[in-house]
């Protein structure tokens, strides 16, 4: 009998394997076979096992999981389990990603490998400068003063006291603790190496390891308790992980060091001291302890640091504006903030929403949002973002993004997700770190028994330190931490400097491009049309009545180029005419009636469309603006050419050295677009570029990177536009300026805020930086577990009478993941520009 279900909350190949692992146990289940991709388990059965059954045995088996009949996974109040989700402000994830993007509503540890859980930084959009009673926490004000109840002064609430340090002051609580019983442990254990031990002239030895052990129940039972409640977790659901291995090798050497005490005669004479009492290891697993201990507590000051760029954005978030009603200012917090307020911004204050100035003109420090330190002058109309910094002058601006809409919060947002991706490469640390644990496991038995059978004596006493130490010098958690560390300060360092990444593949492949496409119009140019003349073909229509069609049919379009002819026929104070059937044909141009008559407006392609036909003599004419890189549509009026609209756009200053740049890299630059050839070539070679194809359409854009791809290239692709969106979404990378349309920031990888291309040269050089500190992280890691363990284990014994005592050990597996954390944090200090 076979069924297949439907599988809720896997994100991973561990989640596939512990749901296939835990549905095969349940008795009568003979087969099962679970897809990740399609979320679904095929189970062979040798009766019909009710589909609760199934059910039980999944939420036993921990993480989360729901299974469904196939059509009826529905995620109701009745059948759902509870599956963490942490869409919320206190968004709670595991730093290796054992799960994908799974997130929790809680601080805790992650149920696949037992580390704790990092919170996720947002932007708060409520007012945080907030007041509270020491001794009455229920008395909250927005202003300081004194508690109504007992008089104390009110103190500042700190809105960024995060979980992390949350769990950083428990954690460094713990360690205190353990390390004051610890000490007195060690003491006497060392003790033994003095000569005529002043110990022994107090009490006998075996009075002292009683000592120890009651010394040593809060070190095992309290401060490091979570690494047992980990390591019986992680066998139980066969997550094997780092806590696996200290709990096995600390727990060896404490309940043996019990067992001994309490049964001695149980034990042959090699493991007894002169005195007859079993030799104890309660300092070994106390101090293994409390080292590990406190590499968890750097671990988690470490990690606080990983996403200081974010933290650092979250500073410039406001909490309070001044709106204007009624020409009166008055103070509200930002969540109060609605779409069409009217705010007064004044010197030196932040921005509080994203909008554009109504009123008055200023220059405004962008730098936290494009990496670039000089002040921009804005004036009436231009766009503002929230967190950036006015100058020294007062103005008005009206708000048109609020909440999670805003510039700032989309940054954070994004900054947050792609630090939970995968790379790639992690796939590598996943597959050795499946197998890491057993292995090691074997090790340290192969290595128990090689000293069993031909180490000196005691050889029991040999073989019992040597496998603990293998156990614990052991780090699967280095693996495991060398890749998302890295991309989450990465990632950050980008943020800072305006170069957003979507996630960690893009990242990672934006080091293999070989191959980079450009668009024209607002990725090597300004983005600003202006035009600069009309012309008019005959004597049926004047130079001011073909501007008069022209704006009127582009009245009714949102396309920039439609924009700069609007702006232009105001100023030239042009009646606008009754226009409608309006119709844009992406790549061509627009049509639609204008006074009742059919109106054309467009290039070449758009001109065939309509069935009008182009005289030499026109396009002779039009030919000297094109020559000149500037962009010409022709205006047909009833199937005949009438006049034609010449539009500027100036190259920007850094498209040049970008491009150069690029190339010095060794990366092959094309210019599409779906200008004219005459424009492509005069801008072409202006920037020296040899390769560039025009009157490109978005079908042929998508079909040059296509074939591109087919012969080998690593493609990406820079645009700005609609037409850009479908190239963009097929590229190896997608490169969309932060300045064009929400379509193409969406369709790609990596957003560059300022829309400036020298952003691809700081993505690269990101991308190269990052990758280099992946690759040292894994070679570390790799390295020092292929040495370690040996050492450990006493291959340099028979050659240097060298041993690695397990205390020893632990310090080394403990400082192996702070190692991983503080080399990737060297990203923090890199230079991308």
């Amino acid at each position: 009998m076979k069924h297949t279900y439907h599988i809720y909350g896997m994100t991973c190949n561990g989640c596939r394997n512990h749901v296939q692992e835990t549905l095969v146990k349940v008795k009568g289940v003979t087969v099962v076979s679970v897809d990740l991709e399609k979320e679904e388990a095929t189970i062979e059965m040798e009766n019909h096992i009710p589909i609760d059954k199934l059910q039980e045995a999944l939420k036993n088996g921990g993480g989360g999981y729901s299974i469904y009949e196939q059509g009826k996974h529905q995620h109701t109040e009745e059948n759902k389990t509870e599956i963490p989700n942490g869409k919320g402000a206190g968004t709670f994830y595991c730093p290796m990603h054992c799960e994908g993007d799974k997130t929790y509503d809680q601080p805790g540890d992650c149920p696949v490998c037992g580390m704790d859980l990092i919170e996720e930084q947002n932007v708060p959009f409520t007012a945080s400068n907030q007041y509270t009673c020491p001794m009455h926490p229920e008395i909250v004000r927005d202003e300081p003063g004194s508690c109504p109840i007992c008089g104390m002064d009110l103190v500042s609430i700190e809105p960024n006291f995060s979980a992390e340090e949350k769990s950083y002051k428990k954690l460094l609580k713990k360690f205190w603790i353990a390390l004051v019983f610890t000490l007195p442990i060690f003491v006497i254990a060392m003790s033994e190496m003095l000569p005529d031990n002043p110990f022994y002239d107090v009490m006998e030895q075996k009075n002292w390891n009683w000592i120890q052990f009651v010394l040593s129940i809060p070190v095992v039972f309290y401060a490091t308790w979570m690494f047992f409640e980990r390591a019986y977790r992680s066998i139980k659901t066969w997550n094997l992980n780092m806590f696996t291995l200290i709990g096995i090798g600390a727990g060896v050497a404490w309940f043996f060091s019990v067992f001994g005490m309490l049964f001695p005669d149980f034990f042959p004479a090699q493991f007894k001291t002169e005195s007859g009492s079993v030799h104890v290891y309660f300092e070994a697993a106390a101090v293994i302890l409390t080292l590990v201990l406190l590499g968890q507590v750097l671990e988690a000051r470490a990690h606080s640091k990983t996403n200081s760029a974010v933290k650092e954005l979250l500073k410039m978030a406001p909490n309070k504006a001044v709106r204007v009603v009624n020409d009166q200012e008055e103070e509200v917090a930002i969540d109060q903030i609605q779409l069409g307020d009217i705010l007064r911004v004044k010197p030196g204050d932040k921005i509080p929403v994203d909008g554009v100035i109504a009123e008055g003109e200023t220059s405004i420090d962008e730098s936290m949002i494009t990496g670039e330190p000089i002040p921009v002058s804005k004036s009436l109309g231009d766009k503002v973002s929230s967190g950036t910094i006015n100058g020294n002058q007062s103005f008005l601006m009206k708000a048109e993004k609020v909440g999670s809409d805003t510039l700032l919060s989309q940054i954070i947002q994004m900054v947050n997700d792609a630090s939970r991706s995968r790379a790639p490469i992690q796939k590598l640390a996943d597959t050795v770190s499946g197998y890491f644990v057993p292995v090691v496991v074997i090790i340290a038995v192969i290595t128990f028994i090689v000293w069993v059978v031909w180490g000196p004596e005691p050889v029991y006493v040999y073989a019992l330190v040597n496998a603990i130490a293998v156990l614990i010098i052991a780090c699967p958690c280095a693996l495991g931490l060398a890749t998302p560390m890295s991309v989450m300060v990465g990632v950050g360092k980008g943020a800072q400097n305006g170069v957003l990444i979507k996630n960690a593949e893009a990242l990672e492949k934006m080091d293999k491009v070989d191959t980079l496409i450009i668009d024209k119009t607002g990725t090597i140019t300004e983005g600003k049309p202006t035009v600069e003349k009309v012309g008019a073909f005959g004597d049926n229509f004047s130079e001011k009545e073909v501007l008069q069609y022209i704006v009127s049919l582009n009245s009714l379009s949102e396309h920039p180029l439609a924009e700069a002819t609007i702006k232009y026929g105001k100023k030239q104070e042009v009646v606008f005419l009754k226009a409608d059937g309006f119709n844009a044909v992406t790549g061509k141009g627009v049509e639609g009636n204008v006074n009742g008559r059919k109106t054309t407006l467009g290039n070449t392609k758009m001109m065939e469309q309509a069935n009008t036909s182009l005289l030499e003599v026109m396009e002779n004419e039009v030919q000297t603006y094109q020559k000149q890189g500037k962009t010409v549509s022709y205006l047909a009026i009833d199937q005949k050419v009438a006049g034609y609209i010449v539009i500027g756009d100036k190259i920007k200053g850094s498209s040049a050295k970008a491009i150069q740049e690029l190339q010095d890299k060794g990366i092959a630059v094309i210019m599409l677009t779906g200008d004219n050839h005459d424009t492509a070539q005069a801008v072409a070679g202006e920037l020296h570029l040899a390769d560039f194809k025009a009157g490109m359409l978005p079908a042929d854009k998508l079909n040059e990177v296509e074939r591109l791809q087919e012969n080998g290239k690593v493609v990406a692709m820079a645009g700005d536009g609609i037409n850009d969106a479908p190239a963009l979404a097929k590229s190896d990378v997608g490169i969309a300026m932060g300045t064009g349309t929400d379509v193409a920031i969406e369709s790609a990888a990596i957003t560059l805020v300022k829309g400036d291309l020298h952003g691809i040269v700081k993505a690269r050089n990101l991308s190269e930086k990052v990758m280099k500190n992946i690759k040292q992280n894994l070679f570390f890691a790799l390295v020092y577990n292929t040495l370690g363990v040996p050492i450990a284990a006493g291959v340099l014994y028979p050659f240097f009478g060298i041993l690695l005592s397990p205390m020893i050990a632990a310090a080394a597996m403990s400082f192996s993941s702070v190692s991983v954390i503080a080399n990737s944090l060297r990203l923090r200090n890199a230079t991308i520009d």
